[in-house]
């Protein structure tokens, strides 16, 4: 019978030890920065609002704690409600009429034979131009005295400082945007789909929108909830367009949430209350994605 060395035993048992802290202390190492980072940069400055909304603090964050003073002034704000309508009223122009731009776009630059990655580029290529640029460019070909679309169309509309056109223009442009991305997610999600279920489906005789409706548009489900969760949620957080088109006008009628803190924070120097509505968005998309990640979720289960 063949005997075990105990020192033998001892020695690789404590190698092996040493090997596994290591590669825990390597693999720690690695992952530090990044936690430095976000604990710094997102995790501190979410915990900090969350205080401040609780205070009457200024834009310099000195103030006494109010307890729910900013939460219940809030709730009785006019202005609050408006632009929470204001940021739905933008959601429910810009996030389902995103998507299906971009899907219809997908399905017709994968039928080009020709130019198709060129065509492809024309559409990507807003999506990485800074939003100053996006937005000088709208000002230009909407502008109401010297604009190409009312010299083209003869429109005398002011359009970003008409009350009923000024959202439906910020849409548009962040439609034009942004649809590049969704493009480029729904072609990734079609060119999955094996050509081999198509053909079969042929053979048995299906085509046209029988083919779209029983397989292109199951298979694709999941890319296109995800692109409708991530569109949710950045057109929850719009500001950008809004500050540089229209600046929450004309008469509060583009305010939206983030312009609304904004303006309470750096304008009438109400740190407190400015950092009660961010707070409070935040909750809002919290709640709605978790809401619509769970119906998607049963979609996609289906």
């Amino acid at each position: 019978m063949l005997k075990t060395v105990p020192g033998k035993t001892d020695t690789q048992s404590v190698s092996k030890q040493v090997q596994a802290r290591q590669k825990w202390m390597t693999a720690g190492l690695m992952v530090l920065p990044f936690l430095v980072i976000y604990l710094l940069f997102l995790i501190y400055p979410t915990l900090r609002v969350i205080q401040l909304s609780f205070t009457n603090a200024d834009l310099n964050g000195s103030g006494h704690f109010t307890g729910l003073t900013n939460y219940i002034k809030l709730l009785h704000e006019p202005t609050f409600w408006n632009a929470l309508l204001n940021t739905l009223y933008f959601i429910l122009l810009t996030v389902i009429p995103n998507t299906l731009v971009g899907l219809g776009l997908a399905l017709l630059i994968l039928r080009l034979r020709r130019l198709k990655n060129f065509v492809l580029a024309a559409f990507f290529l807003p999506y990485v131009l800074p939003v100053s640029v996006v937005t000088s460019v709208w000002n230009w070909v909407l502008d109401s005295n010297f604009g190409l679309f009312n010299f083209l169309t003869g429109s005398t509309v002011t359009w970003f400082q008409d009350p009923v056109w000024a959202m439906p223009a910020v849409a548009f442009v962040t439609i034009w945007w942004t649809v590049g991305f969704n493009i480029l997610l729904f072609i990734a999600g079609l060119q999955s789909i094996s050509p081999d279920i198509y053909e079969a489906a042929a053979l048995d005789g299906a085509s046209g929108a029988r083919l779209f409706w029983s397989i292109t548009w199951p298979n694709l489900w999941p890319v296109t909830s995800l692109i409708l969760l991530l569109q949710l949620i950045a057109q929850f957080k719009i500001f950008d367009q809004i500050y540089l088109l229209t600046t929450g006008g004309p008469f509060d009628k583009t305010l939206v949430l983030l312009l609304y803190s904004y303006r309470e924070g750096f304008q009438q120097q109400h740190g407190g209350y400015a950092s009660t509505i961010g707070v409070v968005l935040m909750l809002i998309i919290l709640v709605v994605s978790a809401i619509q990640s769970r119906l998607l979720n049963r979609g996609n289960a289906a």
